[in-house]
């Protein structure tokens, strides 16, 4: 499996035609699927290409629903 540093991972902002990455708890996860992630943002508070380990552990929704989506990655900080 692909690992991705802290800049790999900023490459997939879901901007300008790029896959909308994120990372949760060490695995990188490709939410280019989504339309909840439309040009690489999520309801206006999150962004692709980044962390969003701490972000999850606060947010209405579990992390579970990341399930819906591939992991293709190990994310290495």
């Amino acid at each position: 499996m692909r690992e991705f540093t802290k800049q790999e991972l900023a490459q997939y902002d879901g901007r300008n035609g790029a896959p909308a990455f994120i990372a949760y708890k060490g695995k990188v996860y490709d939410l280019s699927s989504s339309f909840l992630w439309q040009k690489g943002n999520h309801q206006v508070l999150h962004q692709a290409g980044i962390d969003l380990t701490a972000a999850l552990n606060t947010a209405p929704h579990g992390a579970d629903l990341l399930a819906k989506f591939p992991v293709i990655g190990i994310f290495c900080e």
